[in-house]
């Protein structure tokens, strides 16, 4: 209908013969509901609004979206209904706008809105009202994460290789050169060659160390599968510990286990999931408080799963930076990379399974790593809340 046709029909409504007034509203009627089942129709939502923000009518993909009653919403105002957003920030005559935001309920959503304003053609200056059209962009902005993350990976991949290159040589020369001095050594006399030898021998137990740790590092950034076999994972554990031993005795700290009794062997790359393990004490024991620290590492197992937590009671990680906790360059520790999550989330989901933290500030840190017990091909998403 033109606008103004109501209020032309209306004075002229005695001059009108009643069979064309019930034809006209017949009309109207027709067009109100095929208009209202298009709008239906959508996946997009659709929200008609007058001047001030009042809505008028409203599909039911926009009441999915914002966890609406129409009966409730029409006649109401928008930022009654929708708690967050400030109509008079948002409607400006004559403008149109985009913007993004986060829904919280019924559900999590990333939504985007167009608000656009209804205007007179016959005055420019009259605003009719407004419509604003939402579109779910929650699968969008998680593809681009997901390839923002692919891309990031694909940077540290080359970031490796240059790592491996220019600490790989210097560690093969001074192997090199250590056992060019244990050939001298062996000439000098018996006294004086014992303390010698074993500081020789602990310099080159800790250039092997270092070589190890660079290729489980150059393995775990790789994209390349696991090499799996059934391993026992508390000897994993214990292996581990043994490792970080020094560093542990040093600050005086003492790790607490609490290991499920007759844990069945996991299918798993025992060099990648050691450097998992590595990775989540060596974080945990750094965080810890000068005096008072503990570690305790954990074990349990159900039907489905493994789950493994390496718990500290150090400084714990803040809430801003747990958004961004799994993103290269980010850490707690000042000298920190930030690689190290990084790393065993990935070697974790190559696994099948997923890395969960729990942190508060002050309190410490308790890491989780679900493991699934038997390989999985698919995984089952929630039922989506559109309907199609």
């Amino acid at each position: 209908m033109k606008s103004g046709f109501l209020e032309k029909l209306v004075s002229r409504l005695d001059r009108v013969e009643p069979g064309e007034v019930q034809q006209i509203l017949t009309r109207l009627i027709r067009e109100k509901g095929f208009l209202e089942k298009v709008f239906e129709a959508l996946h997009e939502g659709v929200i008609i609004l007058d001047a001030h923000g009042t809505i008028g009518f409203l599909n039911h993909a926009a009441c999915q979206f914002f966890g609406l009653e129409p009966q409730r919403a029409v006649g109401d105002k928008l930022s009654s209904q929708v708690r967050g957003l400030d109509w008079d920030n948002l409607a400006k005559p004559g403008r149109s706008i985009s913007r993004d935001l986060e829904v919280f309920y019924p559900e999590s959503r990333f939504l985007n809105f167009y608000l656009a304003p209804i205007t007179d053609n016959g005055s420019e200056a009259e605003n009719l009202g407004y419509v604003m059209l939402v579109r779910d962009v929650t699968s969008t902005r998680a593809e681009a994460e997901e390839t923002l993350e692919s891309e990031r990976l694909n940077a540290l991949t080359l970031l490796a290789a240059g790592v491996a290159h220019e600490i790989g040589n210097p560690l093969n020369s001074l192997d090199i050169h250590l056992q060019l001095l244990g050939r001298k050594f062996r000439k000098l006399a018996p006294a004086d060659r014992a303390p010698l030898e074993d500081s020789l021998a602990t310099a080159r137990e800790e250039i092997q160390r270092l070589d190890t740790i660079l290729k489980q590092f150059l393995h775990a950034v790789r994209p390349t599968a696991p090499q799996r076999e059934r391993h026992d994972l508390h000897a994993l554990l214990h292996q581990t510990l043994h490792l970080l031993e020094p560093e542990l005795s040093s600050r005086h700290i003492a790790v607490q286990l609490e290991l499920a009794e007759g844990l069945p062997a996991a299918m798993i790359d025992p060099g990648q999931f050691q450097q998992v393990f590595y990775n989540l004490i060596r974080n945990a024991y750094q965080a810890l408080p000068a005096t008072d620290g503990r570690i305790t590492v954990s074990t349990h197992c159900n039907d489905y799963e493994y789950r493994i937590a390496i718990e500290d009671n150090g400084s714990g990680i803040s809430p801003e930076l747990m958004g961004a906790i799994f993103e290269p360059y980010r850490s707690t520790k000042a000298s920190g990379s930030g690689l190290g999550l990084l790393i065993v989330r990935r070697i974790v989901r190559q696994h099948g399974g997923e890395i969960e933290l729990d942190s508060e500030v002050h309190r410490g840190t308790r890491v989780t790593i679900h493991l699934p017990r038997s390989d999985r091909t698919v995984r089952l998403l929630a039922t989506p809340a559109i309907e199609l």
